[in-house]
């Protein structure tokens, strides 16, 4: 990669459960450590008739995305009921297995460190979509969990573009992690002793934000609120055709979603431990930075 890009990566991948050549597997390790955006133009997600009933925005009822967790099969944001639900909900499963599959092979050096976090639908149009700015995907950032801290863990993400209608998705992706949190370090400020116990007590997170996870959130919000850095950062736009599927760390890559419907999304944690590369993740870079042990 080179300094002030993010590379995308095109692979010849056609099949969930594919075994790759030790050196794909060993490149794209590489390529998705350094911040690289992993894109399969020939795998898509198989939709049966039933579950192509579902691919209407109605189906999120006020929300933008229909969310499920595979650990105990609980589905949410939805306002589907009865037999719609349950095609809904086996939808969501099947695509988080294969998701897991998928990662499982892709990244063999990961094996058996990954945990799956949620799955989502998301079924809404992006563009035109209002919202508030730190809702408002739109715009460039790193992905950071409010109420679900991820204690330095990687977020690594399966996207699957599914529109029936053979529109792309759209994004923008911009600099490398280390360019962002250079500039932005100085404004992050880690939190003062007992505010992630407090935040946990009020039942605001789920577990207690360490200090790595209080600086992810205010750099993501950092970035979403600078419209100067909005439009004048180094950044490229990305259309992902229908019927396609990439990868990438969202917490390492910048990245904004500016148009399109009906995406599959599922989501995995891996300790920096896991990684060839530790030193390349946002906790080390950070530390480096503030000076400090984070998480």
């Amino acid at each position: 990669m080179t300094s002030g890009h993010v590379s995308l990566i095109p692979l010849r991948h056609t099949a969930w459960d594919a075994d790759p050549a030790a050196e794909v597997q060993a490149d794209l390790l590489t390529a998705l450590e350094t911040g690289a955006v992993g894109c399969f133009a020939q795998l898509s997600f198989p939709v049966s008739n039933a579950e192509a009933g579902l691919f209407s925005a109605s189906i999120a009822g006020s929300m933008k995305n229909v969310s499920y967790d595979a650990s105990n099969a609980q589905l949410g944001g939805t306002a589907a009921q009865g037999p719609e639900r349950r095609t809904l909900s086996e939808m969501l499963a099947r695509f988080s297995d294969q998701a897991a599959v998928l990662i499982d092979r892709l990244l063999p050096a990961y094996r058996g460190r990954v945990t799956r976090g949620r799955t989502s639908f998301r079924p809404v149009e992006i563009a035109g979509r209002q919202t508030s700015w730190r809702k408002d995907d739109t715009r460039l950032h790193v992905d950071a969990f409010p109420a679900t801290p991820v204690h330095g863990r990687r977020i690594l993400r399966v996207f699957t573009n599914v529109n029936p209608g053979g529109r792309p998705r759209t994004w923008r992706v911009g600099e490398p992690f280390d360019t962002i949190a250079n500039r932005f370090a100085p404004a992050l400020r880690v939190p003062p002793p007992g505010m992630a116990h407090a935040l946990r007590w009020l039942h605001v997170t789920k577990s207690v934000r360490t200090p790595y996870d209080a600086l992810m959130l205010q750099l993501h919000d950092r970035m979403k609120s600078d419209d100067a850095y909005q439009a004048a950062c180094t950044q490229t736009t990305v259309d992902f055709p229908a019927g396609s599927t990439w990868l990438a760390f969202t917490d390492q890559v910048s990245h904004a979603a500016m148009a399109g419907q009906y995406q599959l999304e599922q989501t995995f944690l891996v300790p920096v431990d896991a990684m060839r590369e530790p030193e390349r993740s946002p906790l080390r870079i950070l530390e480096r930075i503030k000076k400090r042990r984070l998480a």
